[in-house]
């Protein structure tokens, strides 16, 4: 039987660091109360401090078998499509229960470090020649799978992708297993929506970029969506690189989510993958929709994307959240750590992040992504307040890094300086304890699948 709460001497709620909070949740693995001040009980007593689950709202799992593969000049000016050019590559050869056991294994390792949701970006949906499989929701219901068996919860973004450049370009040969026409897109998510109706998974839409997808198609889905599904969110890539908002300008005379917020119902119901290149007028008409920006900090670095303003996005009241992306790094702490370095080098100066209310940068960070990249999700994972899902990971007081420390100077440890030994002690996710000691249950038979996937797929029979 599964334990139905939790006592901690330390918690991150949604206002700030509380002492003596006792959790409890319900068989749904919901959050029905959350005590602060509380007297000692017979409860089970959290390692060390309890901070809410971190969301992790943009995933391409396919791509963790890949990372770290491309470290190395093969062209004479390598950059984000010179990446991508071997990406697909890569992504030609996979099968289904390939990408069950290499997404398998990706979310153990995001529950062992931290994140307890994901938002599944997912633009591979048919076979290797491009040809629907008999189960047209094949690889979808592969990613759901492995969300299952690993425990954690899942929104599914089925990418819509029609062309191969702005102005509704003829696709490329090697983007044919993502292709969809509208109406393909229509009937894969009616196919979805019985296996999204629990709080474990959710549905949503990913109108792949700008430049994917034309107008008429990006107005006809998103609208189809919120007709049947009116809180469902929407995901998109938005202006990732320059030249992206050089091609923009070319096709339309405005820059992309310049286009995008003239074009566009844009809500909180949106998540702005990367958004890297804004102006002062975008920056600022895209934080007063209330739509999410979607940051990827070691994925950006990696790919040369450029810095996301984060200073300036917090000032005007922005939401923004987390998301791997690539899964050249898989740790919630390090995504936070890239995010605040980027800013200190960009504007020389520290402790960027810090808001008058949380002078800790690292609680500050960790409260700011938890929330945008709830309503990223579009699931109930704001945090450790009632009504919300029974997520969290509870640190090791005795980490070596952490040990001694008050409850705020741990998470900034744990953020800023634990990475060669993590400091995770455990995760719940719907109120199930997913990882104990820092392991999870699958992890050593995952891993090996994983391996094996991988294996396979650098170094085919043929």
């Amino acid at each position: 039987m599964k334990p139905d709460c939790l006592f901690a001497s330390h918690a991150l709620l949604p206002g700030g660091w509380a002492q003596d909070v006792l959790l409890q949740w319900d068989a749904q693995g919901l959050l029905t109360a959350v005590t602060p001040q509380a007297a000692p009980s017979d409860a089970p007593r959290a390692a060390g401090p309890v901070l809410p689950g971190m969301p992790n709202l943009h995933s391409h799992a396919f791509q963790r078998a890949f990372a770290g593969l491309t470290e190395y000049r093969g062209t004479a000016h390598d950059s984000f499509w010179s990446w991508r050019d071997l990406m697909y590559r890569f992504a030609a050869r996979i099968a289904p229960e390939q990408l069950h056991a290499i997404a398998t294994w990706l979310y153990v390792e995001m529950l062992e470090a931290g994140y307890t949701s994901v938002c599944e970006f997912h633009y591979l949906h048919h076979d290797e020649g491009g040809r629907p499989y008999a189960d047209d929701a094949t690889l979808s219901r592969a990613l759901l799978r492995a969300a299952r068996e690993a425990g954690i919860g899942i929104t599914l973004l089925p990418v819509l992708y029609q062309s191969s450049g702005f102005g509704g370009q003829a696709p490329r040969a090697d983007q044919a297993r993502f292709l969809r026409n509208t109406d393909s897109m229509l009937s894969l998510l009616e196919l979805l929506a019985l296996d999204t109706q629990g709080l474990e998974a959710h549905l949503g839409l990913a109108p792949h970029s700008l430049r994917a997808v034309p107008p008429d198609s990006l107005r006809t889905a998103v609208a189809a969506l919120h007709a049947v599904a009116p809180r469902a969110p929407v995901h998109i890539h938005i202006a990732e690189q320059l030249q992206e908002v050089q091609d923009c300008l070319a096709w339309s005379g405005q820059r992309p989510v310049q286009w995008l917020l003239d074009h566009a119902a844009v809500d909180e119901r949106w998540c702005l993958v990367h958004a890297t290149h804004m102006d002062e007028d975008e920056y600022r008409r895209a934080a007063a929709t209330g739509a999410v920006a979607g940051l990827c900090p070691s994925t950006e670095a990696n790919l040369g994307d450029g810095i996301f303003d984060a200073a300036r996005w917090q000032g005007l009241g922005g939401a923004w959240g987390l998301g791997s992306d690539s899964h050249v790094c898989v740790n919630a702490a390090e995504e936070l750590m890239l995010l605040e370095y980027s800013q200190r080098l960009a504007r020389r100066e520290r402790n960027v992040l810090a808001t008058p209310a949380q002078p800790e940068v690292a609680t500050a960070q960790w409260l700011a992504a938890v929330q945008g990249g709830a309503r990223a999700t579009g699931r109930p994972v704001a945090g450790l307040q009632a009504g919300q899902l029974a997520d969290f990971v509870e640190l090791d007081a005795c980490h070596v890094a952490l040990d001694g420390l008050a409850p705020a100077q741990m998470l900034s440890a744990h953020v800023f300086a634990s990475q060669r030994t993590s400091a995770v002690a455990g995760v719940w996710a719907l109120g199930l304890r997913r990882v104990a000691g820092g392991r999870h249950a699958l992890h050593h038979g995952a891993a090996q699948a994983f391996i094996a996937a991988r294996t396979a797929l650098l170094n085919p029979l043929d």
